[in-house]
């Protein structure tokens, strides 16, 4: 298949202009899209979240020349493009080029969309509060059908509990809990990735939630929250968007007709 058309079938699901709308009104910044061009005709891709040299290891092994992320393999400033990169960015990106590996990055686009990455975390977190789902009450950035940062209700379950189901539905170990753990929740605000600012704490304030979880918190969010009366369940990063990215992926897989391959960084969960 050509790069062109796998692009249109990835864009399809989680188009663009979503990102720079978002951008738009939420005052954000984005590089989405199809960042490195280094073929034509695709025969294998590899799904990743971040692009990693084992990322690229396994594009190599697999006869893969696309690699598909989520986070931006280009987002800020690039000093250069050389093997010698302290920071590796420009390792990995003459790597790409040189063994002919695209590279197409999904982002705010992936985050805010229906059935993307921030729904998708509130569904698990749903799922481990246990069925039935509960109802959404709020979008902190609404997108059209949808957006980011979400407050819903759920099945009421004490905070400790919450978060050991969630351990389960996320694949991971790695959470940690602010807050007392036999305290009874059923209103949640959650934002996937490193969305936790002040803004989100006061929306969550404002629409009632008794816990916030996201990833990546600053102290001092974590002490504004404290005495909020609001508790707190962080995730990784990675665990927090990988849930919804692997779902993602699964649907590009059955719109194309050439091998595809999930990459999963198990030190990152």
């Amino acid at each position: 298949m050509k790069l062109s058309e796998i692009y249109k079938i990835a864009d399809a699901f989680a188009p663009k202009r979503l990102s720079d709308e978002y951008c738009k009104t939420a005052g954000a910044y984005d590089n989405s899209g199809l960042l490195v061009e280094a073929c034509e005709e695709v025969t294998g891709i590899v799904f990743s979240l971040d692009l990693t040299n084992a990322a690229i290891d396994k594009a190599i092994a697999h006869g893969a020349n696309l690699i598909i992320t989520h986070h931006p393999v280009i987002y800020g400033k690039i000093s250069n493009v050389c093997m010698n990169d302290p920071m590796i960015l420009g390792e990995k990106l003459v790597r790409c080029i040189r063994e002919g590996i695209s590279v197409i990055s999904m982002h705010l686009n992936l985050d805010v969309v229906k059935g993307g990455i921030d729904d998708c975390l509130m569904q698990g977190i749903m799922r481990a509060a246990g069925a039935p789902v509960g109802a959404l009450l709020g979008i902190q950035h609404p997108v059209e059908d949808s957006g980011y940062g979400k407050v819903y209700d759920v099945q009421p379950i004490a905070l400790g509990a919450l978060a050991e189901n969630m351990k389960t539905v996320f694949s991971t170990d790695r959470i940690l809990v602010y807050g007392d753990k036999n305290e009874e929740v059923s209103r949640v605000a959650s934002f996937c990735g490193a969305g936790a600012d002040e803004g989100a704490i006061l929306y969550a304030k404002k629409m009632g939630a008794q816990v916030m979880v996201s990833s990546d918190f600053k102290h001092h969010l974590l002490q504004l929250l404290s005495e909020s009366g609001i508790s707190v369940i962080v995730l990784t990063h990675y665990a927090s968007e990988q849930y919804g990215f692997e779902k993602y992926s699964k649907k590009i897989r059955e719109q194309v007709d050439i091998p595809c391959v999930y990459h999963t960084e198990d030190n990152l969960f």
